[in-house]
């Protein structure tokens, strides 16, 4: 146990005969459970797993390949059944220090949700790193944050996490997205039931891996899932539960940005020549109010972001 709470490291393993072994060997004493899911590897990646010898490690093997998120949700599911009260995530690939385990675990069990790590937290944090990954994600980032809600937050592909057990009994594990996209989609849906999350600066360790992931496929996923997951919590958050000022103002702010794109491009069509005063305010006005109706209404969505109230909880202690 750690700080009295009970730990369990759920750990995803896809094609990680040579690195699981590590995980397990060199996974803190504290931490009272290891659940292991094999995602349908095609090498000895269970094998290797229980050649460790490790008696809290619990070894889940897919039959068919669900992905990164299918493997971790399995093994978050596992993990409650053991009694787990935080689960921590850690990857096979032993990229994941585990002597930052207390940095996670301390915030979650201080009052936050989730936490996650960080590599980029300082600007020495992109030194060497190509000028388009750098691009890459901070753009990522950007629409991550408008997606899930939470501005504070940064490297949302991260996934080394901690998480409380009653957050994971109150999220729909079974409608979050099952691949490279989990941590994204995961973000949006603790967002919609007002988890606090912190952001825990911890460097990532790089070896001798080999990433199989194919940005041509992964891209448009991803963008995709962000675009809906954004509508989906806009709905949710804003108009089921509760009908506020930030769906008034995006909704009436989309409206004029619409209807003055509309009749700017009719002004173009119809007065090329000699455009009037009256018909450039015609499309120049409502789209003008609208832009400022949308900045309004993201300001207030930023001040909704759920990280205050525990943040203020966790100064009283």
């Amino acid at each position: 146990m750690y700080r009295g709470v009970r730990v369990a490291a759920v750990v995803p393993a896809y094609k990680e005969e040579a690195h699981i072994g590590t995980v397990i060997r060199t996974m803190p004493d504290f931490v009272d459970h290891i659940v292991i899911v094999d995602d349908c590897s095609p090498d000895d990646t269970s094998g290797a797993a229980r050649a460790a010898d490790d008696g809290r490690v619990t070894l889940i093997r897919h039959e068919v390949n669900q992905g990164v998120g299918g493997a971790i949700i399995t093994a978050h599911k596992a993990a409650l059944e053991l009694g787990s009260e935080i689960n921590v995530v850690m990857a096979g690939d032993a990229q994941m220090d585990p002597q930052y385990l207390p940095q996670l675990l301390d915030p979650v069990i201080d009052g936050y949700g989730f936490a996650k790590a960080n590599r980029f937290f300082s600007g020495e944090s992109f030194a060497g790193m190509p000028g388009y990954r750098v691009f890459g994600n901070l753009m990522l980032s950007f629409l991550t944050k408008l997606a899930s809600g939470y501005w504070h937050i940064f490297d949302p592909q991260n996934g080394y996490t901690a998480i409380r057990a009653e957050v994971l009994r109150r999220l729909p594990l079974n409608k979050v997205a099952q691949r490279y996209s989990f941590e994204n989609d995961l973000l949006i849906h603790l967002n919609i039931l007002g988890v606090p999350i912190v952001d825990v600066p911890i460097p990532a360790v790089y070896g001798n891996e080999v990433s199989s992931i194919r940005l041509g496929k992964v891209i448009p996923e991803l963008v995709s899932l962000l675009i809906g997951g954004f509508w989906r919590r806009f709905w949710w958050k804003y108009m089921v539960w509760s009908f506020s000022a930030v769906a008034l103002l995006l909704i009436a702010g989309l409206f004029l940005v619409i209807l003055g794109s509309l009749a700017g491009l009719w002004v173009l069509a119809a007065s090329v020549a000699s455009p009037t005063a009256g018909s450039v305010m015609l499309a120049v006005v409502p789209f003008v109010l609208g832009v400022q109706m949308l900045l309004i209404s993201l300001q207030l969505d930023i001040q909704e972001s759920p990280d205050l109230p525990t943040m203020h909880s966790m100064a009283k202690e």
